[in-house]
Protein backbone atom coordinates (compact mmCIF):
# COMPACT_ATOMS: atom_id res chain seq x y z
CA UNK A 1 0.00 0.00 0.00
CA UNK A 2 1.11 3.23 -0.83
CA UNK A 3 2.36 5.89 1.36
CA UNK A 4 1.40 9.48 0.55
CA UNK A 5 2.88 11.83 2.35
CA UNK A 6 0.60 14.63 0.88
CA UNK A 7 -2.34 13.24 2.46
CA UNK A 8 -1.16 14.41 5.89
CA UNK A 9 -2.14 17.95 4.99
CA UNK A 10 -5.83 17.83 6.53
CA UNK A 11 -7.52 21.18 5.67
CA UNK A 12 -7.75 23.32 8.92
CA UNK A 13 -10.61 25.33 7.14
CA UNK A 14 -12.92 22.12 8.28
CA UNK A 15 -11.28 22.54 11.60
CA UNK A 16 -15.08 21.57 13.11
CA UNK A 17 -15.05 17.74 11.02
CA UNK A 18 -10.97 17.13 12.22
CA UNK A 19 -10.16 15.81 15.59
CA UNK A 20 -7.31 17.74 17.27
CA UNK A 21 -5.31 16.61 19.72
CA UNK A 22 -3.09 19.21 21.09
CA UNK A 23 -0.20 18.61 23.34
CA UNK A 24 -0.64 17.05 26.16
CA UNK A 25 -0.70 19.55 29.70
CA UNK A 26 -1.84 17.46 32.95
CA UNK A 27 -1.56 20.92 34.58
CA UNK A 28 -4.74 21.84 32.10
CA UNK A 29 -7.29 19.39 33.79
CA UNK A 30 -5.60 19.66 37.27
CA UNK A 31 -4.35 15.79 37.70
CA UNK A 32 -2.84 14.87 40.36
CA UNK A 33 0.40 12.47 39.83
CA UNK A 34 -0.71 9.24 38.94
CA UNK A 35 0.43 5.91 40.67
CA UNK A 36 -0.96 3.20 38.64
CA UNK A 37 -1.44 1.63 35.18
CA UNK A 38 -4.52 1.84 33.32
CA UNK A 39 -4.61 -1.81 34.16
CA UNK A 40 -4.90 -1.29 37.83
CA UNK A 41 -6.64 1.12 38.08
CA UNK A 42 -9.60 -0.43 36.48
CA UNK A 43 -9.31 -3.56 38.50
CA UNK A 44 -9.45 -1.50 41.70
CA UNK A 45 -12.61 0.50 40.44
CA UNK A 46 -15.32 -1.65 41.34
CA UNK A 47 -17.39 -0.43 38.42
CA UNK A 48 -15.05 -1.16 36.24
CA UNK A 49 -14.70 -5.31 36.70
CA UNK A 50 -16.78 -5.86 33.88
CA UNK A 51 -14.60 -4.32 31.60
CA UNK A 52 -11.61 -5.97 33.65
CA UNK A 53 -13.56 -9.53 33.20
CA UNK A 54 -13.64 -8.36 29.15
CA UNK A 55 -9.69 -7.28 28.95
CA UNK A 56 -8.74 -10.07 30.87
CA UNK A 57 -10.75 -13.06 28.09
CA UNK A 58 -9.35 -10.83 25.26
CA UNK A 59 -5.76 -11.16 26.86
CA UNK A 60 -5.78 -7.29 26.64
CA UNK A 61 -4.86 -6.30 30.73
CA UNK A 62 -0.72 -6.60 29.75
CA UNK A 63 -1.29 -4.34 26.85
CA UNK A 64 -2.72 -1.52 29.28
CA UNK A 65 -0.32 -1.95 32.08
CA UNK A 66 2.88 -1.41 30.13
CA UNK A 67 4.42 2.02 29.20
CA UNK A 68 2.97 2.69 26.28
CA UNK A 69 0.63 5.58 26.81
CA UNK A 70 -3.01 4.92 26.06
CA UNK A 71 -6.39 7.08 26.34
CA UNK A 72 -9.24 4.70 27.31
CA UNK A 73 -12.85 5.39 27.06
CA UNK A 74 -13.74 2.64 29.94
CA UNK A 75 -17.77 1.65 29.90
CA UNK A 76 -19.53 0.94 33.37
CA UNK A 77 -20.99 -2.00 34.20
CA UNK A 78 -24.38 -0.71 33.42
CA UNK A 79 -22.92 -0.05 29.76
CA UNK A 80 -21.27 -3.76 29.77
CA UNK A 81 -24.42 -4.73 31.02
CA UNK A 82 -26.88 -2.93 27.97
CA UNK A 83 -24.39 -3.86 25.24
CA UNK A 84 -24.60 -7.75 26.37
CA UNK A 85 -28.25 -7.47 26.05
CA UNK A 86 -29.01 -5.65 23.28
CA UNK A 87 -26.50 -8.08 21.13
CA UNK A 88 -28.31 -11.28 23.07
CA UNK A 89 -25.49 -12.31 25.00
CA UNK A 90 -26.24 -13.95 28.39
CA UNK A 91 -22.40 -12.28 29.73
CA UNK A 92 -19.36 -11.94 28.44
CA UNK A 93 -17.66 -15.25 28.07
CA UNK A 94 -20.43 -15.80 25.26
CA UNK A 95 -19.26 -12.87 23.16
CA UNK A 96 -16.35 -14.23 20.42
CA UNK A 97 -13.62 -13.38 21.44
CA UNK A 98 -12.41 -11.70 17.76
CA UNK A 99 -15.20 -9.60 18.58
CA UNK A 100 -14.84 -8.68 21.85
CA UNK A 101 -10.80 -7.76 21.12
CA UNK A 102 -12.20 -5.21 18.63
CA UNK A 103 -15.01 -3.63 20.51
CA UNK A 104 -12.61 -3.00 23.28
CA UNK A 105 -9.39 -2.14 21.04
CA UNK A 106 -12.51 0.61 19.51
CA UNK A 107 -12.54 2.07 23.19
CA UNK A 108 -8.86 2.74 23.09
CA UNK A 109 -6.63 5.63 21.48
CA UNK A 110 -2.72 5.89 21.35
CA UNK A 111 -1.58 8.52 23.30
CA UNK A 112 -2.67 10.51 26.49
CA UNK A 113 -5.25 13.29 25.76
CA UNK A 114 -6.97 14.96 28.99
CA UNK A 115 -10.50 16.16 28.15
CA UNK A 116 -9.14 19.59 27.73
CA UNK A 117 -6.94 18.32 24.64
CA UNK A 118 -9.60 16.53 22.74
CA UNK A 119 -11.45 18.81 20.30
CA UNK A 120 -14.51 18.19 17.88
CA UNK A 121 -14.00 15.75 15.23
CA UNK A 122 -12.30 12.54 13.64
CA UNK A 123 -9.54 10.03 15.41
CA UNK A 124 -8.30 6.59 15.15
CA UNK A 125 -8.75 3.69 17.56
CA UNK A 126 -6.19 0.71 18.03
CA UNK A 127 -9.43 -1.51 16.66
CA UNK A 128 -8.60 -2.49 12.74
CA UNK A 129 -11.03 -3.00 9.52
CA UNK A 130 -10.95 -6.81 8.15
CA UNK A 131 -7.85 -8.18 9.49
CA UNK A 132 -5.85 -4.79 7.98
CA UNK A 133 -3.80 -2.04 9.27
CA UNK A 134 -6.54 0.81 8.73
CA UNK A 135 -7.54 1.66 12.18
CA UNK A 136 -10.99 2.29 12.64
CA UNK A 137 -12.53 6.17 13.43
CA UNK A 138 -13.93 7.44 16.24
CA UNK A 139 -15.88 10.64 15.93
CA UNK A 140 -16.07 12.94 19.09
CA UNK A 141 -18.26 15.80 19.88
CA UNK A 142 -17.80 18.29 22.37
CA UNK A 143 -20.51 20.39 22.17
CA UNK A 144 -21.50 19.26 25.34
CA UNK A 145 -19.45 17.27 27.26
CA UNK A 146 -17.89 14.60 25.79
CA UNK A 147 -19.73 12.56 23.47
CA UNK A 148 -18.24 9.89 21.03
CA UNK A 149 -19.76 8.20 17.72
CA UNK A 150 -22.95 9.52 18.81
CA UNK A 151 -24.05 7.06 21.50
CA UNK A 152 -21.46 7.21 24.18
CA UNK A 153 -21.13 10.31 27.11
CA UNK A 154 -18.14 10.68 29.04
CA UNK A 155 -19.51 10.82 32.48
CA UNK A 156 -16.00 10.58 34.54
CA UNK A 157 -13.36 12.41 32.49
CA UNK A 158 -9.69 12.42 33.44
CA UNK A 159 -8.50 9.50 35.82
CA UNK A 160 -4.82 9.58 35.25
CA UNK A 161 -2.25 6.42 34.83
CA UNK A 162 1.22 6.23 34.90
CA UNK A 163 0.40 4.77 31.23
CA UNK A 164 -2.29 7.05 29.85
CA UNK A 165 -5.57 8.67 30.84
CA UNK A 166 -9.07 7.04 31.40
CA UNK A 167 -12.30 8.58 30.54
CA UNK A 168 -15.39 6.44 32.08
CA UNK A 169 -18.12 6.27 29.62
CA UNK A 170 -21.91 5.36 30.26
CA UNK A 171 -22.64 2.69 26.92
CA UNK A 172 -20.22 0.63 25.12
CA UNK A 173 -18.81 1.82 21.67
CA UNK A 174 -19.87 -0.66 19.18
CA UNK A 175 -17.60 -1.25 16.04
CA UNK A 176 -19.09 1.68 13.87
CA UNK A 177 -20.43 1.61 10.23
CA UNK A 178 -20.96 4.19 7.96
CA UNK A 179 -23.89 5.25 9.04
CA UNK A 180 -22.50 5.69 12.41
CA UNK A 181 -20.41 8.42 11.45
CA UNK A 182 -23.58 9.64 9.26
CA UNK A 183 -25.59 10.21 11.76
CA UNK A 184 -23.32 11.45 14.46
CA UNK A 185 -21.72 13.85 12.76
CA UNK A 186 -23.82 17.10 12.44
CA UNK A 187 -22.03 18.08 9.80
CA UNK A 188 -23.74 15.58 7.70
CA UNK A 189 -27.65 16.54 8.86
CA UNK A 190 -28.87 17.16 5.83
CA UNK A 191 -27.29 14.17 3.98
CA UNK A 192 -28.59 11.83 6.43
CA UNK A 193 -31.69 13.41 5.31
CA UNK A 194 -31.73 12.80 2.05
CA UNK A 195 -30.70 9.59 2.68
CA UNK A 196 -33.71 9.08 4.80
CA UNK A 197 -36.48 11.34 4.87
CA UNK A 198 -36.41 12.60 1.01
CA UNK A 199 -35.67 9.07 -0.32
CA UNK A 200 -38.16 6.73 1.60
CA UNK A 201 -38.04 4.20 -1.95
CA UNK A 202 -34.76 2.90 -0.88
CA UNK A 203 -33.72 2.06 2.37
CA UNK A 204 -30.23 3.76 2.17
CA UNK A 205 -29.71 3.56 5.63
CA UNK A 206 -29.72 -0.36 6.03
CA UNK A 207 -27.64 -0.71 2.21
CA UNK A 208 -24.70 1.28 4.47
CA UNK A 209 -25.23 -0.54 7.09
CA UNK A 210 -24.69 -3.91 5.78
CA UNK A 211 -21.53 -5.67 7.21
CA UNK A 212 -22.03 -9.29 5.62
CA UNK A 213 -22.45 -9.72 1.15
CA UNK A 214 -24.73 -11.96 0.17
CA UNK A 215 -27.51 -9.45 -0.40
CA UNK A 216 -30.48 -9.81 -2.91
CA UNK A 217 -30.26 -6.73 -4.69
CA UNK A 218 -26.28 -7.47 -5.16
CA UNK A 219 -25.43 -4.67 -3.08
CA UNK A 220 -22.74 -5.60 -1.00
CA UNK A 221 -20.41 -3.88 1.65
CA UNK A 222 -17.61 -2.25 1.68
CA UNK A 223 -18.38 0.45 0.51
CA UNK A 224 -16.54 4.06 0.00
CA UNK A 225 -18.80 7.05 0.50
CA UNK A 226 -17.69 10.51 -0.87
CA UNK A 227 -19.71 12.48 1.61
CA UNK A 228 -20.84 16.27 0.79
CA UNK A 229 -21.22 18.85 3.82
CA UNK A 230 -24.02 20.29 5.07
CA UNK A 231 -22.88 23.49 2.73
CA UNK A 232 -22.26 21.26 -0.19
CA UNK A 233 -26.29 21.14 -0.07
CA UNK A 234 -26.81 24.02 0.72
CA UNK A 235 -25.05 25.57 -2.35
CA UNK A 236 -27.15 23.69 -4.93
CA UNK A 237 -30.35 26.30 -5.68
CA UNK A 238 -32.72 23.07 -4.80
CA UNK A 239 -32.53 19.43 -3.52
CA UNK A 240 -33.76 17.48 -6.18
CA UNK A 241 -36.94 15.41 -5.70
CA UNK A 242 -36.69 11.86 -5.07
CA UNK A 243 -36.28 10.01 -8.60
CA UNK A 244 -33.33 12.04 -9.60
CA UNK A 245 -31.84 12.69 -5.58
CA UNK A 246 -31.76 8.86 -5.32
CA UNK A 247 -29.73 8.58 -8.61
CA UNK A 248 -27.49 11.08 -7.16
CA UNK A 249 -27.17 9.66 -4.04
CA UNK A 250 -25.76 6.37 -5.43
CA UNK A 251 -23.46 8.55 -7.44
CA UNK A 252 -21.56 9.27 -4.43
CA UNK A 253 -21.50 5.53 -3.12
CA UNK A 254 -18.10 3.00 -4.72
CA UNK A 255 -17.68 -0.62 -4.05
CA UNK A 256 -14.99 -1.41 -2.07
CA UNK A 257 -13.06 0.03 0.84
CA UNK A 258 -11.11 2.98 -1.05
CA UNK A 259 -8.41 4.48 1.17
CA UNK A 260 -6.16 7.13 0.66
CA UNK A 261 -3.04 4.34 0.52
CA UNK A 262 -5.22 3.13 -2.72
CA UNK A 263 -4.99 6.17 -4.56
CA UNK A 264 -2.18 6.29 -7.37
CA UNK A 265 0.39 9.47 -6.54
CA UNK A 266 0.16 12.36 -8.63
CA UNK A 267 -2.37 11.17 -11.30
CA UNK A 268 -6.00 9.74 -11.41
CA UNK A 269 -7.74 7.00 -10.02
CA UNK A 270 -11.42 6.16 -11.07
CA UNK A 271 -14.07 4.17 -9.66
CA UNK A 272 -17.79 3.43 -10.88
CA UNK A 273 -20.06 4.34 -8.51
CA UNK A 274 -23.39 2.62 -7.86
CA UNK A 275 -25.12 4.46 -10.16
CA UNK A 276 -22.84 3.32 -12.89
CA UNK A 277 -21.07 6.41 -13.53
CA UNK A 278 -17.39 6.74 -12.89
CA UNK A 279 -15.86 9.07 -10.33
CA UNK A 280 -12.10 10.35 -10.65
CA UNK A 281 -10.13 11.06 -8.25
CA UNK A 282 -6.96 13.08 -8.50
CA UNK A 283 -4.30 13.57 -6.19
CA UNK A 284 -3.15 16.39 -5.14
CA UNK A 285 -5.85 18.53 -5.07
CA UNK A 286 -6.11 21.94 -5.37
CA UNK A 287 -5.42 24.02 -2.61
CA UNK A 288 -6.22 23.09 0.93
CA UNK A 289 -8.23 19.81 -0.53
CA UNK A 290 -6.49 16.69 -0.14
CA UNK A 291 -7.42 15.62 -3.32
CA UNK A 292 -9.89 16.74 -6.43
CA UNK A 293 -13.40 14.73 -7.54
CA UNK A 294 -14.83 14.69 -11.23
CA UNK A 295 -18.23 13.44 -11.10
CA UNK A 296 -20.03 11.66 -14.06
CA UNK A 297 -21.09 14.89 -15.16
CA UNK A 298 -17.98 16.32 -15.63
CA UNK A 299 -17.67 18.65 -13.02
CA UNK A 300 -14.12 18.92 -11.43
CA UNK A 301 -14.42 21.64 -9.09
CA UNK A 302 -15.31 18.99 -6.21
CA UNK A 303 -12.62 19.16 -3.14
CA UNK A 304 -11.83 15.88 -0.64
CA UNK A 305 -11.43 18.25 2.55
CA UNK A 306 -10.58 14.71 4.61
CA UNK A 307 -9.95 11.30 3.94
CA UNK A 308 -10.08 8.19 5.39
CA UNK A 309 -12.90 8.21 8.27
CA UNK A 310 -12.84 3.97 8.47
CA UNK A 311 -15.76 1.95 9.47
CA UNK A 312 -16.27 -1.55 9.43
CA UNK A 313 -17.64 -1.37 6.49
CA UNK A 314 -15.91 0.29 4.34
CA UNK A 315 -14.83 4.40 4.24
CA UNK A 316 -16.17 8.15 4.27
CA UNK A 317 -14.27 10.91 2.39
CA UNK A 318 -15.60 14.14 2.94
CA UNK A 319 -16.29 16.83 0.13
CA UNK A 320 -17.37 20.16 -0.23
CA UNK A 321 -19.56 19.87 -3.30
CA UNK A 322 -22.35 17.50 -4.50
CA UNK A 323 -21.50 15.29 -7.46
CA UNK A 324 -24.00 14.85 -10.13
CA UNK A 325 -24.52 11.73 -12.38
CA UNK A 326 -24.39 12.52 -15.76
CA UNK A 327 -27.54 11.44 -16.53
CA UNK A 328 -29.44 11.06 -13.00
Amino acid sequence: MKTLDYLKRLTLAFATVLLLFSCNNDDDDNIQRATQTIAELASNTPNLSKLVSALQRANLVTTLDGSQQFTVFAPTNDAFDTFLSANNFASIDDVPIDILTQVLLNHVIDGEFPSSNIFTGYGKTLATYSNTNLNLSLYLNTTSGLTINGTSSVVTPNVDATNGIIHIVNAVIDIPTIVTFATADPNFSTLVNALTTLTPGTNFAEILSRTTGGNNDNINPPFTVFAPLNSAFDALSAIPAEPELTQILLHHVVSGNISSGNLIPNDDTNASSLHGDNLTITLPGIGNNVAGLTDGSGNSDIGIVFVDVQASNGIIHIINKVATPSSP
